[in-house]
């Protein structure tokens, strides 16, 4: 497959916090950006700097080589891509779709499956890791299923937006690794904020007893960056809680599709789902440590 450089079209779908960003840098990066999103007030700023519009997603990926999307969840993703008006619509054969969203495996696959039948095109599960300053500083992570050419032709654009990228397999891989992450995290926080609740109730500093850790063995991201949010109650999203706990259901539904033995991850889903149920849900999924805390009969930090 022929590379796909700048100054080559591409478009973007999704202009939320994380896609907006990546859809900057593919800009910066000297490609000819068309960008399309349910709210077009979101594109204001990419317009300013020199990105087309489009009406709908066929619209934006007319013409396109490349068509980027970030958006919620797996339903988003399909009306996107084969909705009326999809991305689906405006594909010529050959082109590559990247779905940055954290969607359901199995979809992602027959996505890919069902794009290549219809129009020629290749569809790349790519997940992405780092969040929204991740997203601003082109530092994400890319984990990447589909086919293996055209994440070869794709290198310039995941270039653009993360500082790495791994092709995982086959469509749906990328999702597969998403779920990993996730639920890695996920029963990371709860760990550390367990941690945490039970060094208050012993009369420990919180902070020094976070620094004391970071020093040793215990030391992780979210040791280091999540439960500096939570102690500084720094609990504006970032990464929604809301979200975490969709992530999770998927992880849920990766570890039950493939048999895998997985009580860390059903325990770390039950406590998004407690903690979005606790009105939490707008929150950093840091908030995780005030649920933790509140349970352990624990004060708010100072």
């Amino acid at each position: 497959m022929t590379p796909i450089t700048p100054p080559a079209p591409v478009a973007f779908i999704g202009l939320g916090v994380m896609g907006a960003a990546m859809a900057a840098n593919l800009r910066r990066a000297g490609f000819a950006l068309t960008v399309h999103n349910r709210s077009r007030a979101k594109a204001a700023a990419l317009e300013a700097q020199g990105a087309d519009w489009a009406e709908n997603a066929a619209g934006a990926a007319r013409g396109a080589a490349c068509v980027g999307l970030c958006v919620p969840d797996t339903p988003d993703v399909e009306a996107v891509l084969f909705g009326p008006g999809g991305v689906a619509e405006g594909l010529a054969p050959g082109a590559v779709v990247i779905d940055f969203s954290s969607i359901a495996a199995a979809p992602a696959a027959g996505f890919a499956a069902r794009l290549l039948a219809e129009r020629g095109a290749h569809l790349l599960d790519s997940p992405v890791s780092g969040g929204p300053a991740g997203a601003r500083d082109g530092t994400l992570t890319c984990m990447v299923g589909g086919d293996r050419a055209a994440f070869d032709a794709a290198a310039a654009v995941f270039g653009a937006v993360g500082r790495s990228a791994t092709h995982l397999g086959p469509a749906g891989a990328g999702q597969v690794c998403k779920s990993a992450n996730q639920l890695i995290i996920t029963a990371t926080m709860q760990a550390v904020f367990e941690a945490l609740a039970l060094g208050r109730k012993a009369g420990l500093d919180p902070e020094a007893m976070r620094q004391a850790l970071l020093g040793g063995s215990a030391r992780s991201a979210v040791l280091e960056a999540h439960a500096k949010r939570y102690l500084d109650g720094a609990l504006q999203p970032g990464f929604r809680a809301e979200l975490m706990r969709k992530d999770m259901r998927l992880a849920i539904g990766a570890a039950r599709d493939h048999g895998v033995f997985a009580p860390s991850t059903a325990l770390a889903a039950q406590m998004m789902e407690a903690l979005v149920n606790s009105g939490r849900g707008g929150m950093d999924s840091a908030a995780l440590g005030e649920l933790v805390a509140e349970l352990s009969g624990v004060a708010k930090p100072d």
